[in-house]
């Protein structure tokens, strides 16, 4: 079973319930297939429902950053992506589905992108989201409207910008963690990886 995401959730304004984890499940995107998941739930809702041009849609950031996806039983409900900066981290593209909004994805989603981002080691997030959205979000969110800065729009909508505390992870990894458990895939970093049975198998021998 998926650990529950204790610290991610301390970012949001209520904890979860456990049945809203048996209704949702999230985590970072790791094959291609989730990948074009992600792309195809962007396309219905900033494409098709906000008509939003394509080439702003996926603006050239899309290959340098982490995708997340929540899922609804097996069928991908929501997702966002997150890029790393030096400090701190940018959510940004965040979607859920007409019949997902007001149940608990979004909740969900943002639990397990928070602890991701405490994990490694981060302590503030940034988020430009659209104004007339601030509303879901505040409930969402222990965050807060960052001060002294003026709305702006593109896309044709207008955005302010929020930055979300991260709870210190008391298991953050650094540059000195335990080196297989660094390679491990995202997100995934207490369960032995591929590459850990790769160094079983040559059972700690040094290359010639």
């Amino acid at each position: 079973m998926k650990p529950r995401p204790d610290f991610g959730e301390l970012s949001l304004t209520r904890p979860l319930e456990p049945a809203m984890l048996e209704t949702y499940s999230a985590g970072p995107v790791r094959t291609l297939e989730e990948y074009q998941q992600a792309m195809t739930l962007r396309a219905a809702v900033y494409m098709a429902e906000q008509d939003c041009p394509y080439e702003e849609e996926y603006d050239g950031n899309d290959f340098s950053c982490t995708h997340f996806l929540v899922r609804a039983g097996s069928a991908p409900a929501g997702t966002c992506r997150v890029r790393w900066f030096a400090g701190f981290v940018k959510i940004e593209r965040s979607t859920i589905l007409p019949a997902h909004r007001g149940t608990p994805a979004l909740r969900v989603l943002m639990a397990e992108v928070c602890e991701v981002i405490s994990r490694k080691g981060y302590r503030v997030a940034l988020a430009q989201i659209q104004a007339r959205l601030w509303p879901v979000w505040n409930r969402v969110f222990r965050c807060r409207l960052v001060e002294g800065r003026s709305p702006f729009d593109f896309s044709d909508f207008d955005y302010c910008e929020m930055e979300i505390p991260i709870a210190p992870h008391p298991y953050a990894l650094s540059i000195r963690s335990d080196p297989l458990q660094i390679i491990r895939p995202e997100g995934d970093w207490d369960r032995p990886g591929i590459l850990d049975r790769s160094a079983e198998r040559s059972g700690g021998q040094k290359a010639a």
